[in-house]
């Protein structure tokens, strides 16, 4: 499937420290670089605590060489914890998404926004807390209309060890079909915002 051509999107990927989120970025942007060909920036901030402080990884893809690498408008943001959302939610642009964590984030603010329990499904589901963090790149990879989740996967599949590669493909597919479960057609997702989606996804 050949690509589509990107102006600039931006994402930003936030949450607590211990959730995985610095990972998640470093997973998805390597992904969508050296898997699809994109421009791709990605920058990172935390907390002073490794655990339990904020946590926020930015990832600015393009077609075109990226002149400013820091997420300022953002397309589509990721909150998996409360603080979270209330910190950087005014950095959403007019049109962008807004994909929460449902048990932890009990007060979006607003009403439009789309929410999966992160981190019951890798409890229950996969049976590794630790698995969360690739639920959500599962998630976020159907949602955005210019990755091909089989790369995506595969790219997960060659960067992490080996022990643990079997276990995170399960968690990536099941954040895959539960957003596809629960979200609906991406194209209507999209249509308040400029990019471009593809008729329809691949089967997972």
């Amino acid at each position: 499937m050949k690509n589509q051509h990107l102006e600039r999107f931006e994402i930003r990927l936030s949450g607590l420290g211990g959730q995985g989120i610095l990972t998640l970025g470093k997973v998805m942007g390597s992904g969508l670089a050296l898997g699809q060909g994109y421009n791709v920036t990605q920058t990172q901030s935390y907390g002073p605590e490794a655990r339990g402080g904020a946590s926020r990884s930015d990832l600015v893809i393009s077609s075109e060489k990226i002149s400013y690498p820091k997420a300022e408008s953002v397309d589509l943001l990721i909150a998996l914890s409360q603080e979270a959302c209330n910190m950087y939610f005014r950095n959403l642009k007019p049109g962008g998404l807004l994909l929460i964590e449902s048990d932890l984030v009990k007060q979006p603010p607003v009403n439009m926004f789309l929410g999966l329990p992160f981190t019951h499904l890798a409890k229950d589901k996969i049976g590794l807390v630790q698995t969360m963090n690739t639920i959500v790149l599962g998630a976020a990879t159907f949602l955005l209309p210019f990755t091909n989740h089989r790369v995506i996967r595969k790219n997960l599949e060659e960067i992490l060890p080996a022990k643990i590669v079997e276990i995170n493909v399960k968690a990536f597919n099941l954040g895959y079909k539960e957003a596809k479960k629960n979200f609906g057609d991406p194209e209507l997702l999209w249509k308040n915002n400029s990019v471009v989606v593809e008729e329809e996804h691949d089967s997972i």
